[in-house]
């Protein structure tokens, strides 16, 4: 209960502040590239239970080419776009998913339904037990560590043996250790990487989770 007014409180508090925010977004993507404002991404939720995930739209409408895990220097995206991604501004409109209760604030980050079902073990199953998530230690690790090494090609390949393991091994262990506390601890630490990445910072120290992990594997 606890959780679910935190996240009411936050996503409309949001909403009316950032405003602006998703006008200047939808008119720059609308200038800059022929299409709809909005990526309507299918994703697997809680309980295995698929739903539409909300994003701004920031790859060219009728790619030939269907990856499912974007590269960072991905010629698929336009600029405006990258700029959406880079202030992970794209990723506003799941402000929604939350009101609508499909997502909570701070929550497992969903997977594409082909991952999940040929990719994930049933231990990694576990992290669909609770309400997927804008933001997670999962994807901060993902954002600081995992993101860097999605260059190139068979960046799908990269992600699910060099990066998914560790991220979803992260997040399970959120799921385990759910609280209000570490909530607002995500939080707070999510508003400062994006800051530090806008403001040209790429030398982030290992996210604390990781040692918990490999110590807890001993």
């Amino acid at each position: 209960m606890h959780k679910r007014i935190l996240d009411l409180t936050v996503s409309i508090v949001a909403l009316a502040l950032l405003f602006p925010v998703f006008i200047l977004a939808a008119a720059g993507i609308k200038l800059t590239s022929p299409g709809p404002v909005l990526y309507k991404a299918k994703r697997i939720g809680l309980g295995g239970g698929p739903f539409i995930m909300y994003k701004f739209r920031t790859m060219h409408v009728l790619q030939a080419e269907k990856r499912l895990i974007t590269s960072v220097d991905d010629p698929r995206i336009f600029f405006f776009g990258s700029l959406l991604r880079k202030a992970k501004v794209d990723e506003l409109p799941q402000l929604l998913n939350v009101l609508k209760g499909d997502m909570s604030i701070v929550g497992p980050r969903p997977e594409d339904p082909v991952i999940v079902e040929r990719n994930y073990t049933e231990e990694q199953l576990r992290t669909l037990d609770v309400l997927p998530g804008l933001t997670s230690p999962g994807s901060l690790y993902y954002y600081t560590s995992g993101e860097s090494l999605l260059t190139g090609d068979n960046t799908d390949e990269k992600y699910i043996e060099g990066v998914m393991p560790m991220k979803l091994a992260i997040d399970l262990y959120y799921t385990e250790n759910i609280s209000f506390i570490y909530d607002l601890q995500i939080m707070l630490r999510t508003a400062y990487v994006i800051v530090a990445k806008l403001a040209g910072r790429n030398d982030f120290k290992e996210i604390w989770e990781c040692s918990k992990i490999r110590f807890e594997k001993k």
